[in-house]
């Protein structure tokens, strides 16, 4: 049987005001998130669990299946962000309904982040300003700054052009050398 909405907050959450998998590589964790949660997700890329967007903490939990989740398990892979059409509408849909006002600091973190990792100049400038709210939190302060970085590569160049290699996609030669310069990946 797969997994419910609460045990992806229990694993997610329970125990961390923060964590430093969650943006970072680590093969122990991916792994816990493939042997734990990897059915849950398949069912979700086919599109199920649309009964979790009806109610804020299972669509909390749907967003950290289709976007956390989705590049846990599948790095330099295009399926890594086959989901973030999903998760930006599950997103747009909580701050809509002002659920997102509902969340922790550290779980609206994740309620903003499928802005973040859009390809579009409207969704990086709506990222930084709900990234702004979250300067208040101790806990959060300090993410605006990696949201603007994020906005200002894709007002610089339209995408993410780390995703190139993953997508398909050819780079230009801007963008081959913004990405042999240190610290241009996400």
């Amino acid at each position: 049987m797969a997994a419910d909405y609460r045990e992806v907050l229990q694993f997610w959450f329970t125990g961390h005001a923060t964590r430093p998998e969650w943006f970072r590589k680590d093969a122990f964790f991916d792994g816990q998130i493939r042997v734990r949660f990897g059915e849950l997700h398949e069912e979700a890329a086919r599109g199920g669990l649309t009964q979790w967007e009806g109610a804020r903490e299972s669509a909390l939990a749907l967003l950290i299946v289709l976007d956390q989740f989705s590049r846990n398990l599948y790095r330099d892979d295009a399926r890594a962000f086959a989901q973030d059409a999903r998760a930006r509408a599950i997103a747009e849909s909580m701050i809509g309904k002002n659920w997102h006002l509902e969340c922790a600091p550290v779980e609206r973190m994740f309620v903003y982040l499928p802005l973040e990792h859009a390809e579009d100049m409207t969704a990086q400038d709506r990222a930084v300003a709900l990234f702004a709210e979250l300067e208040n939190y101790p806990e959060t302060r300090g993410l605006v700054q990696w949201a603007e970085k994020h906005r200002v590569v894709i007002r610089r160049f339209g995408r993410f052009p780390h995703r190139n290699a993953a997508l398909g996609r050819a780079s230009t030669p801007e963008e081959t050398a913004f990405l042999a310069e240190p610290g241009s990946r996400f």
